[in-house]
């Protein structure tokens, strides 16, 4: 075993000793096992919450997508900073509304707000549709991650196998308390090595920042502005209102808002996360410090920019190091993402459409059960899928955002959608969202003549938009039609 697996290793019992021990002296019943007993303070939640933006994707996708993007990668700063704004005036009141009524789930939440199960359905399943693509972009990072960081001694899918047995066994065992405390040390972790790599290598290669764009724009004329057509501003502005107006819709970023003590958490957090959002131009820089260090990177090899930069850079043993510290930005979101998705099939598929009539124990049960089923389909998919990271992300927001209408309209006295016309506009949208997903349509391939500012719309944002007008019309017909039926 070389320097470089060891300290991997390492990292890894690290991680499953802390979501081992983090069940000592609690008995987990369904409450405690899926949000904590909604006994977070402010600092563990903006932890989950953190642990939400610091994932393979972060350290992988962010780095790789500045490698082959350039400007266009400032989207994933921008977004996640306007998420967390509004959630100074969104999460409060999403809250209090789930501690009132004992909520576990995103789902549960809106068959409570609309009082339809078949509404609660079909959020179930948009949100295990999207999770289970996002899991496996986190396993599939951990194996990116593993391979290149142990100077190929270990193969993507054994550590993908391990990844999984790891992350099963401390989620079965201690739920998001496991997670929690494995997120304690990531965020210490990847926000040392983010700002050290970000700072060192550039310096380390070009002699500073300046020296290093100069050096990209001299070797590739117009690559650090936004291109004409493709990665445009008008993608950069529609995929930032996508990826922002998603942010919370993600199953286990929802679940997460359970776990707070108090709503007081998540404004205290709203004031520092968009500052803590600024270590991933640290990550950035890595990504464009490799540009004409590692040349050559295509398509899905784009991921590797940061490690085979790291690997030209360093000893093996600080190699290592960086790997271990990627394997925890894997396991934490990795973690967070199996509670929902079990959790959801055994609280809102199972009790919420089977048998309404199961108890907490039994869905505790059944949830854990699954555990090791959803690791395992999420792991096939992360071994056989392609594509680069942040497509594979840009995929699952596309899904998700579309329950944010519905989410929105619920947290207001006087309801502009009723039922009728929510479900009618998620159904909607998420049949285009798939539909231009399978078939690889965009706006400018399904409409060629338009003007390029129209052509370049994010797919997902123009299903957004869909969702919204047909909620609305639906809503306003079944509305009419029920109050002409009364007056009748």
């Amino acid at each position: 075993m070389n320097t470089s697996l060891t300290v991997i290793s390492l990292f890894s019992l690290l991680a499953l000793g802390l979501g081992l021990r983090a069940r000592s002296g609690r008995r987990m019943t369904l409450e405690q096992w899926t949000v904590g007993g909604r006994g977070f303070g402010t600092i563990l939640v903006f932890l989950l919450m953190a642990g939400e933006i610091y994932t393979t994707f972060t350290l992988l996708g962010g780095s790789g997508f500045a490698y082959g993007k350039g400007a266009a990668v400032y989207y994933i700063l921008m977004y996640c900073t306007l998420a967390y704004i509004y959630s100074y005036w969104l999460l409060p009141p999403i809250w209090r509304f789930a501690k009132q009524h004992k909520i576990l789930s995103q789902p549960e939440f809106f068959r409570k707000k609309y009082d339809s199960r078949t509404l609660s359905v079909l959020v179930s399943v948009v949100g295990i549709t999207a999770s289970i693509p996002y899991l496996a972009l986190q396993l599939k990072g951990l194996g990116i991650i593993v391979q290149v960081a142990s100077y190929g001694t270990v193969s993507a899918t054994p550590a993908v196998c391990l990844g999984v047995l790891l992350l099963a066994v401390y989620v079965v065992v201690s739920g998001v308390h496991g997670s929690v405390w494995t997120a304690v040390v990531k965020d210490i972790s990847v926000l040392g090595i983010a700002v050290f790599l970000g700072i060192y290598l550039p310096i380390h290669h070009y002699g500073g920042f300046g020296e290093m764009f100069r050096a990209i724009d001299q070797a590739k004329p117009g690559f650090l502005i936004f291109t004409s057509s493709g990665t445009s501003f008008t993608w950069f502005q529609t995929t930032v209102l996508l990826t922002a107006t998603g942010f919370f819709m993600w199953p286990f970023s929802f679940t997460s808002i359970f776990t707070a003590k108090s709503e007081q958490a998540f404004r205290r957090n709203a004031v520092t996360l968009p500052i803590y959002q600024l270590i991933l131009l640290f990550v950035f820089f890595v990504g464009f410090a490799a540009i004409l260090k590692v040349p050559g990177l295509k398509g899905g090899e784009i991921d590797l920019a940061l490690f085979k930069l790291s690997v030209q850079a360093f000893d093996p043993w600080f190699v290592g190091v960086i790997g271990g510290v990627g394997v925890l930005t894997a396991l934490v979101p990795g973690s967070l993402l199996l509670i929902s998705t079990s959790t959801s099939i055994a609280n809102d598929l199972y009790r919420g459409a089977i048998n309404t009539r199961a108890t907490d124990a039994t869905v505790n049960r059944i949830a854990r059960l699954l555990v090791p089923v959803v690791a395992l389909l999420s792991a096939y998919f992360a071994l056989n899928g392609g594509g680069a990271l942040v497509s594979l992300l840009l995929m699952g927001y596309s899904l998700v955002t579309q329950l944010f209408p519905g989410l929105l309209v619920s947290l207001f006295e006087i309801r502009r959608l009723n039922t009728a016309g929510v479900i009618s506009g998620i159904v909607v949208a998420e049949v285009a969202v798939v539909s231009a997903t399978l078939t690889h349509s965009t706006i400018a391939t399904i409409f060629p003549s338009l003007p390029p500012a129209v052509r370049d719309i994010n797919f997902g944002f123009a299903a957004l938009i869909i969702n919204v007008l047909v909620a609305s019309a639906v809503s306003f017909a079944t509305q009419s039609r029920a109050r002409s039926v009364s007056s009748s």
